[in-house]
Parts: C-alpha cells; structure tokens; sequence
C-alpha cells in the first residue's frame, strides 16, 4: 500500500461553547498540537428542525444553553461573518479551515468564502438537495460521513457524485460509527478496509471519524486506510455541552498527531537488506564461526 501522509481534522464543532473567543483559542491550540485542519459546523436550525424538534427541551438539560433545544443550537450557532473571521484567522496562522453544513442554506452560506474542503455529518448524508448544491455549486473537496448509513445508501451517495463524475476527484468518505462516545467493539475499524475496497477507486480518499476514548485505535485506521483522521477536540472534557466527553484535550490531540506521523514515517520497507544503522551492529555483534 502506498501510504500518503496522514492529514488530522480537529473538529472543534460546538466546543466553543458559543463563545467567539473561546473558538479562536481553540484554534491556536489546534495549530500548536500539530492538526491539519479545524473544523466547525454551521446549521440553519430553522430549516433543520421541525417545529416540534425546536420547541422540544433539550434531551439533557443540564447540557442545555437555551430554554428549548430550538433556541440551545441558535446559542451555539456562529454567523456566516462569524466563519469567515475563523477562516481568516487559520489562514493566518497556516491552519486549514472548514465546516459541516447540516442544511441546504448553510451549504449555500459556506460556499461564498471558498473553503478547501466542507464536511457532510452523517445525520444528513441523506439530504440530495443539500449534496446537490456541494456537488453542483461549490468546486472545493466534499467530506463525507458513513455514519448510521446503510451499504445500499452508500452506493447511491457514490452514484449521485459519480453522475456529474466528481466522486473520484472530489468526494472523501470516512469509515464512523456515530455515538458519542462509541466502545471500542462497535468503532469496527475492518470497515475502513471494506469501504477501500468496494469504493478506493471511485472516491478520492477515505477517512475515520472516530468518536471513541483515547487515541490507542488511530494509528490502526491509518496504516488500514484511512488518510484523514478527524477526532472531536476540546480544551477541557469537563466543559458543559454533549461533544465534550468524546473530544481529545490538547495532550491528548498532541500526542495523536505525533503519533500518526510517526507510524507514517515507519511504513516503509527497508532500502536495502542491510540498513546503514543495522552495519555498525552487524560488525559489532553478528555472530561468526569460530
């Protein structure tokens, strides 16, 4: 397998708590940590949501930033002035920039700045209208999420991209379990090897959402795969909000990057039978016959 190097997503989401300031500090921890990319999420809840679903309480109230769960997610949402400013910001400090957009209009609102890459959650990689205008109107890399997806809707994403014949230089598609957080029996990492197989070359690339404990696994869905690893990430998994306990905190976040880029490193097949750094101990220790 011909290994590229491995690009890590730190998905800031909602972790900022809906504090601006809070996002920009997250940003510059991101950096520091050695991440590729920040991504946030931009909804219009409005659109999204049905009546019911906006004025319903938040399932978990003590996590709740509003008095229903309607108004909870518009506590936490971003402007679109907002988002570029973030972009800016990453660009000045050579971070990668992106989002999930949960809905056709945010899809819309995105595009308008030229983000590299945007991100499809898999609560809506079902949403055609919304993969219609990433597909027809904006020109950057389509991220997408398998998450709670069944096999047969996966082909029909794939089809859907390959009728304008984008999937294989544009579509990304990551092997995901979708729980927060998720046991290690049902992260199902030989999935990654199953999507490269049925689709490696149909799709640009595959990737692993991975919203597990810890960062043991990671290095597993790399050397199976997955180029991009995307992990939730937060400055403090205390902090109030139902992303948090499944996030990496900046140690965690830093040694994921080092370690990835380690195994990178090491994917490789000796250059020749006898290494340079093997000789001194070949002539030292190697074992000749009396």
């Amino acid at each position: 397998m011909n290994y590229k190097k491995p690009r890590v997503i730190a998905e800031i989401g909602c972790n900022h708590k809906g504090d601006f300031d809070i996002a920009i500090e997250l940003l510059d921890l991101a950096k520091q940590c050695g991440a590729d990319i920040a991504k946030f999420q931009k909804r219009n809840n409005k659109e999204l949501l049905t009546k019911e679903q906006y004025e319903a309480k938040h399932p978990n109230p003590s996590n709740s930033y509003g008095e229903t769960y309607g108004l909870h997610r518009e506590f936490l949402e971003f402007t679109v002035e907002q988002h570029k400013k973030l972009k800016e910001y990453c660009d000045s400090i050579n971070l990668e920039y992106s989002t999930s957009v949960w809905d056709t209009t945010s899809a819309r609102e995105m595009i308008t700045f030229k983000p590299n890459l945007l991100k499809v959650p898999s609560a809506c990689n079902n949403h055609f209208e919304m993969l219609k205008v990433l597909r027809d109107e904006y020109e950057g890399e389509v991220h997408l999420s398998f998450g709670m997806t069944t096999q047969e809707e996966e082909k029909k994403i794939i089809e859907f991209f390959e009728e304008t014949n984008q999937a294989k230089n544009r579509l990304v598609i990551y092997s995901c379990t979708s729980g927060y957080p998720v046991p290690f029996e049902n992260v199902c990492l030989l999935e990654i090897t199953r999507l490269k197989m049925e689709f490696g070359d149909r799709v640009k690339d595959i990737g692993f959402s991975g919203h597990h404990l810890g960062i043991a696994i990671d290095n597993a869905a790399y050397t199976l795969g997955a180029t991009w690893v995307e992990r939730h990430f937060t400055k403090d998994r205390t902090w109030k909000g139902t992303d948090h306990a499944a996030s990496l905190e900046p140690t965690g976040m830093r040694k994921l990057c080092r370690d990835l880029n380690a195994t990178y490193k090491s994917l490789t097949y000796k250059e020749s039978e006898i290494l340079e750094i093997e000789q001194v101990q070949r002539d030292k220790l190697k074992y000749r016959k009396q």
